[in-house]
């Protein structure tokens, strides 16, 4: 009979696979619409009647458009041809309003040519902002001489003292257009609920067909290209691009970025919905594809190594073949990674999980430092000679570990603290603190999982670990890998992750150097020989 543990587990994993299963079920669905066999419902393409059409691109301060002398006429394209790629650059005129904290909005027209767009009865036209808002990233600066301190200053000077904290307007550079140019016939009895609202329909004759359907991609906006507007600016420039879109990449590209909608409107930021339209945008899509199996896959091996890790020490009986400094290093080094993250505004998708992890590494130290023998000196039955060998020979070998460390370690961290100091700019005096410990942490922090390495080669055991949760946290290791190229995160966060793949590959080398010995403690501190025989059943 299964285990509760075994019972649980696999309930998990099968959940897993349902989830994982119903979600491709419902991206097939997504890629490939049935078109219409015929009758009296379907729905014509009208592009399939090769009408000449024209673009025409408008910008003005107000979000619903009234008459045409409100607007300005910034990109006019005629002939216009919905199967060439093109992309052009033209500068925007900024209005005064929009210079103070406004908005400035994009009219965009598909329209027959000749024909103005206000006169068009088959003409198709979307809005999009071209501004949003967004707090100032604080300029960092030299903690000791001081440098760009004066341009901060002026730059302070040219805002109203309540505004310095507050989200200010900035310019969207880019402007990506698409058209599905697919000449597929609808049924008008089961049209898609995501394709059908940016549908407009006519009727011509006996036949009903819907007009271009323009799209306007809003997941190419990516933070790292908006500009901070002030009084002083007068043009900005706006790259105009567009591209051919399929039926079934627009009903995906639709759903994404409603899915990034929806994570705004649930209290994601937009740097962190930036993080979000960075996978999708990026990459391709078969490689969006793995990311997709990847990321589940990450955070089902997630669960399960919070899960086991968690089960692994509150089954543990001593600190015998234990680190305990490691144990200390593991905590400080992921609230410091945390902090760090914290500090740098990573996105959620980072910096929810090193919160877990640190949570949980706080919770394992109050755990340690009670089964440890250095904790308040000695446990009552080591003063009275009754502790085990193992236990202080366990001590002895950590301490000795972490002795000839220090003499390496501690001169690095403040050398390579007093080097940042002088030579890098931060926003603040705690910035440069996290900013070093971090540092400390993911240049020099496998040396302090050396201790457990060296406890592993003294004792000649590995049995002692929790190799559950080992597992998939290797698995992880390996798949932040992947994660590494797609996600934004700090470089030395990046670096890290290839870091900790060389100390799984030594734990695993050790694990197949010293093999299992019946007689040797496991990871529950009780060994095979000691455990009470089973009374036989009667048959």
């Amino acid at each position: 009979m299964w285990s509760g543990r075994s019972s649980f587990t696999s309930l998990v994993v099968g959940v897993f696979v349902v989830y994982v299963v119903h979600t491709c079920w419902v991206m097939y669905g997504i890629v490939y619409t049935r078109p219409c066999a015929g009758g009296g419902n379907c729905i014509q393409p009208y592009l399939a009647r090769r009408p000449k059409l024209q673009l025409s691109v408008y910008t003005t301060t107000r979000s619903s458009l009234g008459a045409e002398n409100n607007v300005d006429l910034v990109l006019n394209v005629e002939d216009f041809d919905v199967e060439s790629k093109f992309e052009r650059t033209v500068n925007v005129s900024v209005p005064k309003k929009t210079r103070n904290n406004g908005t400035l909005y994009a009219y965009i027209f598909l329209h027959h040519a000749g024909v103005l767009p206000w006169h068009d009865g088959k003409q198709v036209h979307l809005v999009s902002p071209l501004t949003t808002y967004m707090v100032p990233k604080p300029e960092e600066v030299n903690l000791l001489t001081g440098e760009s301190a004066a341009q901060q200053q002026i730059e302070a000077e040219s805002k109203p003292t309540s505004a310095l904290d507050e989200p200010v307007s900035h310019w969207r550079p880019r402007l990506t257009l698409n058209v599905m140019v697919d000449d597929f016939v609808f049924d008008g009895s089961s049209l898609p609920a995501d394709v059908h609202r940016y549908m407009k329909m006519i009727q011509l004759g006996k036949t009903v067909h819907y007009l271009p359907i323009l799209f306007i991609d809003q997941l190419s906006n990516r933070v790292k290209d908006l500009m901070a507007i002030n009084r002083s600016t007068a043009e900005l420039p706006l790259t105009v691009s567009y591209d051919k879109i399929s039926l079934g990449r627009l009903r995906f590209w639709i759903h994404m970025q409603d899915a990034v909608h929806a994570l705004q409107q649930f209290g994601f930021s937009e740097k962190d919905a930036d993080e979000v339209r960075g996978i999708f945008v990026d990459t391709n899509l078969y490689f969006l594809a793995l990311t997709f199996f990847v990321a589940a896959f990450h955070l089902l091996f997630d669960f399960l190594a919070f899960k086991n890790d968690i089960s692994f020490w509150k089954k543990k009986k001593s600190m015998i073949g234990m680190s305990t400094k490691a144990v200390l290093w593991r905590c400080f080094s992921t609230v410091v990674i945390f902090l760090f993250l914290l500090d740098e505004q990573t996105s959620l998708l980072v910096l929810v999980p090193a919160g877990v992890g640190a949570a949980i590494e706080l919770w394992k130290v109050k755990k340690a430092l009670k089964m440890s023998v250095v904790w308040r000196g000695l446990r009552p039955e080591c003063q009275f000679g009754t502790c085990s060998e193992s236990e202080r020979k366990t001590e002895e070998y950590d301490t000795q570990a972490m002795k000839y460390l220090s003499y390496l370690l501690y001169p690095l961290c403040v050398g390579g603290a007093v080097y940042s100091l002088l030579n890098v700019k931060y926003k603040s005096w705690y910035s440069w603190l996290i900013n070093s410990f971090v540092n400390g942490v993911y240049a020099f922090g496998f040396l302090f999982m050396l201790p457990q390495l060296f406890v592993n080669y003294k004792m000649k055991s590995v049995a002692h670990l929790p190799w559950k949760a080992f597992t998939y946290k290797a698995f992880n290791t390996f798949i932040d890998d992947v994660f590494a190229f797609i996600i934004t995160m700090p470089t030395s966060h990046r670096l890290a992750c290839f870091r900790d793949d060389v100390v799984f590959l030594v734990y695993l080398y050790q694990r197949w150097l010293y093999p299992v010995d019946r007689s040797r403690v496991n990871e529950y501190g009780e060994s095979y020989e000691e455990r009470p025989q089973q009374k036989p059943r009667a048959d």
